[in-house]
């Protein structure tokens, strides 16, 4: 008999397993038929249940809303792959609904919750107009916050912070719908000049919102603490933590002792999300806003005017404006503000409406840096332009004046083809200083000189010339000695040196201070 070679026998080997495994039914699929919406994944082994989300959330730990697959490791050589039925995949219904999939910061066991709840729900219509603000800039902002990984429940603090108003503007100065200080705004990157404020800006603002508490809950490890941090300021959260401990008490949000706005920040962000949750358990009706995005960036090569921008897209002014609220002037300068926001449709109308356009120009704006110190009227005689024109494109109040190095909007000239430097557009200031400032004079007295000759003298309080001067009411001045007063004389004077008031302690870092 003719052998059979050995690489003959072996190829007949593996076809012969090959065969095998094709026949023989897989021990994890008898008897079990998938039903046909559910998703077959292929696993080593049956998988656990998914545990409940953790009281925190690192960005370096990717969240799986409800309805998502986990991860799943490859499989080894050793183990057998077996079939397991798992949630179907079915899209948000809406936004609303995508926004509760991804909860997953502990529930505040506060007291002060009801009472909010009964709050928003005993005002549906104020709820449904904050909505409806929200609706412009929602879907960004969850999609970011789904980006990094971090609890949803953060898309809610808006409405806490500023009702979802771009123009929002707090007694602290704090701006824009998550409220950033101009200090805590600089050290995130958020542009404050002369023809934009980022802090206003949806995306800028979300960039460095979501940044920051990032960082404050990587500082604390507690979403309640980082969000009192957020509030109050991270040096005076961990002020009362470290006194808390000194004092063996609890370190936890509800141990420590803070101002009643921070006291009340959490337990209102926690009665919005059980709103947003259950709204008929409120009597709320939210309104419809679909999983989409609501607008699109545009790319900005040239400077044009706002006007212009909105006619082309062909949309309102006022909505214009509410998709790019950091914009306080009448001309968008392409260096410093490279893009728009439209909505979705408009994206598109624009470019085909700005590619048709035949003005002689986008813009009949450009920048005009004060040489030096000077009322408004007499710059707008330089310039040979209104008064009224000049401060109304550069927001000027009346009685103010324009210092040196100051740069304000100015009618373009025809014959200017130049747009405004990046220089310019992103560093551009515009200082203003009453006309008249109080003033630190010192004077030289003469013989028979007294505090009520020299405060009839100048028409100053005697009691004053006294206080300035650390003498009584009713003292003398020796011949040649230094008089101290204060008047109010114009800005633009050489005579005597202003008073500053004394400098106050600066506040610790923080977004609102409200």
């Amino acid at each position: 008999m003719t052998s059979i070679p050995v690489i003959s026998r072996a190829a007949i080997l593996v076809a012969l397993l090959l065969a095998g495994c094709a026949s023989a039914p897989s021990s994890g699929m008898q008897g079990a038929t998938p039903s046909p919406d559910a998703v077959v994944v292929i696993s080593r082994e049956a998988a656990p249940a998914p545990s409940a989300p953790s009281s925190g959330l690192s960005r370096h730990e990717p969240v799986y809303p409800a309805g998502a697959i986990s991860p799943i490791a490859a499989p080894g050589p050793d183990n057998l792959l077996t079939p397991r039925n798992v949630t179907p995949l079915t899209p948000p219904a809406d936004l609303w609904d995508r926004i509760r999939r991804g909860f997953a910061m502990p529930d505040l066991a506060s007291d002060l919750v009801p009472g909010r709840e009964k709050w928003y729900a005993a005002r549906p219509q104020d709820l449904e107009n904050m909505a409806e603000r929200s609706r412009k800039y929602l879907f960004h902002i969850v999609e970011e916050i789904e980006r990094r990984g971090l609890p949803t429940e953060l898309a809610l603090l808006p409405f806490i912070e500023s009702a979802y108003n771009p123009q929002a503007y707090s007694h602290a100065r704090a701006a824009g719908i998550w409220q950033f200080i101009p200090s805590t705004g600089k050290v995130y990157q958020l542009k404050q000049n002369a023809f934009r404020d980022d802090r206003r800006d949806v995306m800028a603002s979300t960039r460095a919102a979501l940044d920051y508490l990032e960082k404050l809950y990587g500082m604390f490890g507690d979403w309640h603490l980082a969000l009192a941090s957020y509030n109050w300021g991270e040096g005076s959260v961990g002020r009362a933590i470290a006194k808390n401990k000194r004092l063996n008490k609890g370190t936890g949000y509800l141990d420590l002792n803070m101002p009643m706005e921070t006291r009340y920040y959490i337990p209102k962000l926690q009665a919005m999300k059980n709103i947003v949750a259950e709204p008929g358990r409120f009597g709320v009706r939210l309104p419809l806003i679909d999983n989409h995005p609501f607008f699109d960036s545009v790319a900005i090569t040239r400077d044009i005017d706002v006007a212009l921008a909105a006619r082309l897209a062909e949309v309102r002014l006022e909505d214009f404006k509410a998709l790019n609220p950091s914009l306080h002037r009448p001309v968008i300068l392409a260096a410093g503000t490279p893009q728009i926001l439209l909505p979705w449709d408009n994206a598109e109308i624009f470019q085909r409406n700005l590619d048709a356009y035949a003005g002689d120009r986008l813009s009949s704006w450009t920048v005009w840096i004060a040489p030096s110190t000077m009322k408004t009227g007499d710059a707008a005689k330089r310039l040979k332009i209104s008064e009224s024109d000049l401060r109304l494109a550069n927001n000027i109040p009346s009685h103010m004046v324009i210092r040196a190095g100051s740069t304000l909007l100015v009618p373009r000239p025809a014959s200017q083809e130049r747009d405004v430097t990046e220089r310019v557009a992103d560093n551009g200031q515009l200082s203003l200083v009453p006309e008249t400032e109080l003033r630190r004079i010192v004077l030289k007295a003469g013989k028979k000189d007294t505090v009520n000759t020299i405060a009839r003298r100048y028409g100053l309080p005697a009691a004053k010339v006294a206080e300035w001067n650390s003498v009584g009411a009713g003292a003398s001045f020796k011949p040649g000695q230094n008089i101290v007063i204060q008047r109010w004389l114009p800005v633009t004077s050489k005579l005597g040196t202003p008073v500053r008031p004394k400098a106050e302690a600066a506040p610790a870092a923080r977004v609102s201070q409200r």
